[in-house]
């Protein structure tokens, strides 16, 4: 997709920024791709950057009178809880810019969302997706032999909504850790969560399928008994 095909005004001059706590901004107003920006060109006036995926809802008041011959206001309501209002005087252009801040602001595909066009302008230094090893922070939370680190949900294929590599009891193989995640909702089967430095532990798991049938799995019990004895 073209975001040129979205934007029917890229560039306006004459727009007042309201905006809480700040002086209202008459400035030239741009919308980008991602972004929409209002500069004074002063230097004392601080230009705003915000971010379209940033606006949680927009709305707008055309100026009473003949709505012909009118502009209006269009309220941009931010996620973070800002308030911003542009004062805009033609008609079609305060229609054309409503229109393409909307569109621009419901963008349904995420690889449309600025942090994927982002090209910073220095030298990455290093990766943080590896500055440590989940293996090696998980190993200092096993204080026995009862615990060990599994890649059973390795590409996310037994549970989406878990880490690719978990604390699960020892005793039990990654067969019956699968079985057991299909007893559970969204697959979510009891996993090692956190330890207490008197040794108590907590596990996480989503509630069991229920059915008429009053279904039990062996699997789902076995991985519980490992976990805290007999049940």
């Amino acid at each position: 997709m073209e975001f040129a095909e979205l934007i029917t005004t890229p560039k306006l001059d004459g727009v007042i920024l309201h905006s809480p706590f700040h002086e209202p901004v008459d400035g030239t107003l741009c919308i980008t791709g991602h972004h929409l920006i209002l500069s004074s060109r002063k230097e004392d006036v601080q230009e705003l950057w915000l971010l379209h995926h940033c606006i949680d809802t927009i709305e707008k008041a055309q100026t009473s009178g003949n709505s012909i011959h009118n502009g209006g206001s269009i309220l941009l309501k931010c996620k973070d809880f800002r308030i911003l209002q542009l004062d805009i005087a033609h008609p079609d252009e305060f229609h054309n810019i409503y229109a393409s801040i909307e569109r621009l602001s419901n963008l349904d595909k995420p690889e449309l969302l600025y942090p994927f066009f982002y090209r910073p302008m220095y030298n990455i230094l290093e990766d943080g997706y590896i500055l440590f090893k989940p293996e090696t922070e998980f190993t200092k939370l096993i204080a026995s032999d009862e615990w060990r680190v599994s890649h059973v949900n390795k590409n996310y294929t037994v549970c989406n909504t878990y880490s690719a590599t978990i604390i699960v009891p020892k005793s039990i193989d990654d067969d019956v850790i699968i079985a057991a995640a299909n007893f559970r909702e969204g697959g979510r089967f009891p996993i090692f969560s956190y330890r207490h430095e008197n040794g108590t532990i907590l596990l996480r798991a989503s509630q069991p399928l229920l059915n008429n049938n009053n279904r039990r799995s062996r699997a789902d019990e076995k991985n519980f008994e490992c976990c805290f004895g007999p049940i």
